[in-house]
């Protein structure tokens, strides 16, 4: 068994390096574009932090925490923690979750995921305005049916680092899932504030995605890219996904 060593990829949220700039910019500029089609308080608002982005951008400065103010963990980083209750077996569940290129299948914000050796991936994650922000990570602890543990590799533009934990629920209902991420500013921040944005904080997107997760295992619904169910599925599949979600309790 892998212990995750301390955490050595914390960035200072004053500052910016240049790789977070040209991401910053990027990502204002999308915004800028993306009000362009909105109208009222919702165009003012995008419009608006766009351009904060882009200027601090410009200035090397860190627009995080004039974006918006998020739920910290003591030492600046953002954390969610969420479970669910998912009828299939440990050993099932445990199987599908390692093969990270499953992860795209139920995490809305991934736009992929590649297995580069054993431990280490490629992902890519969608931004605003058609953008993609990607990073590698690598698997530091490993316990089959029981415990996953990642993190972005040194240097990465969006450090984060996370575990999954899988344990037979009781009376045999299937798999407890508890899904624990940090993500370490400023990148974790900015990706917060977007996300705020257009109306879903990073808890509320961990819990639907693992939903989708429960509905994909449960039912066999493979989630659209828009969070919907696949049209090759007949109405009455998606009605009977929808009364699992009803009935189950996660």
């Amino acid at each position: 068994m892998t212990v995750i060593k301390p955490n050595t990829q914390r960035i200072s949220s004053k500052n910016a390096s240049p790789a977070e700039r040209i991401v910053i910019g990027s990502l204002g500029a999308g915004l800028i574009l993306l009000s362009l089609k909105r109208s009222g308080r919702l165009r003012a608002l995008m419009g608006s932090a766009g351009a904060l982005m882009v200027s601090s951008a410009a200035m090397g400065k860190s627009p995080y925490n004039s974006i918006a103010k998020i739920r910290r963990t003591e030492s600046n980083d953002i954390k969610v923690d969420k479970a669910v209750t998912i009828g299939v077996p440990v050993e099932q569940l445990y199987a599908f979750w390692r093969k990270l290129e499953n992860l795209p299948r139920f995490m809305s914000h991934l736009e992929e995921v590649k297995e580069l050796d054993e431990t280490k991936s490629h992902w890519v994650a969608k931004a605003p305005a058609g953008t993609h922000v990607s990073w590698d990570a690598e698997i530091v602890e490993d316990v089959p049916s029981e415990r996953i543990a990642w993190r972005s590799v040194e240097g990465s533009i969006v450090p984060n680092e996370g575990y999954v934990e899988f344990k037979a629920a009781p009376q045999g209902r299937g798999t407890e899932v508890r899904v624990s991420l940090i993500y370490h500013p400023p990148a974790g921040t900015l990706g917060a504030g977007v996300a705020r944005l257009f109306g879903e904080e990073p808890a509320q997107q961990v819990e639907h995605d693992l939903r989708r997760l429960k509905r994909l295992l449960e039912v066999g619904i493979e989630p659209t890219t828009e969070g919907q169910p696949s049209g090759r599925k007949s109405m009455l599949t998606e009605s009977i996904a929808k009364m699992f979600d009803s009935r189950r309790t996660s």
